[in-house]
């Protein structure tokens, strides 16, 4: 492993090794976008086992294994979380070249100290290995211990926000803020989704929706809502961008 993850994996030159080893790794994270889910954070949860934290609601992995002919059922289907790991075991030596080869052999390394490359013959030792060092693993632990200064979690409109004024009120160090992301005031291409999503706006800012005027004022509410819960960024995930002309009735 020494040839490939070495302390200056990446870092070719004397100019980037100094600047990364003297200037940014000393420095806290300022995570500005991510997709922790708050629930999580508030309840300080503790992972069961390395596919619990690692590979559920993990997209770019499950995308991979279905490139690599893997069951629908060891990605997101009933398998068991050990299943459904040594599946992405299998298939992790076939993303040579691919960033998520990268990411797991950094992620094992840094957060569990395994420096084996994983495969189907190195599987069954490193989940062992990774599940007894995640049982002193909680999610505030390993904030704190990879010196997170700030994360920002990614929230929709109608959000309560209830789990960020928990996680404020707790002992935790990192601070935690919500950001602002209306995908789903712009789905308008899907009528049950939208009309649905419309009712929860509608409660959440106790405005009426029926006309747009009251859509966006709710909306300006929630805004106003989330930066009195500490939010100051708005996220957009924007699979098309409509151009209709078109006028507030």
């Amino acid at each position: 492993m020494s040839s490939f993850l070495t302390d200056d994996f990446l870092l070719h030159g004397e100019v980037a090794r100094a600047l990364y080893h003297e200037f940014a790794a000393p420095e806290p994270i300022f995570d500005y976008h991510c997709h922790l889910p708050p629930d999580q954070i508030a309840a300080d949860r503790q992972f069961p086992n390395l596919y619990s934290i690692w590979l559920a609601g993990d997209h770019y992995k499950w995308r991979a294994m279905r490139s690599n002919g893997v069951p629908e059922r060891l990605c997101t289907g009933d398998a068991s979380d050990y299943d459904k790991f040594l599946a992405w075991a299998a298939t992790v030596p076939k993303t040579l070249r691919n960033p998520l080869y990268h990411w797991t052999h950094l992620e094992l390394k840094r957060f569990f100290g395994i420096t084996r490359l994983l495969d189907e013959k190195s599987a069954p030792g490193i989940w062992e290995e990774a599940n007894a060092k995640l049982a002193e693993m909680s999610v505030h632990r390993i904030l704190e211990s990879n010196r997170v200064r700030v994360v920002c979690t990614t929230d929709d409109p109608v959000d309560s926000l209830g789990h960020h004024r928990a996680i404020a009120a707790s002992s935790l160090k990192t601070r935690v803020y919500p950001t602002f992301r209306p995908d789903k005031a712009l789905r308008v291409d899907d009528p049950a989704l939208f009309n649905a999503w419309t009712d929860q706006l509608a409660g959440a800012a106790d405005t009426d929706c029926a006309r747009f005027e009251g859509f966006l004022d709710a909306l300006r509410k929630r805004h106003a809502f989330f930066h009195a819960q500490g939010c100051r960024l708005s996220d957009h995930g924007l699979e098309r961008c409509f151009a209709e002309p078109c006028s507030d009735r």
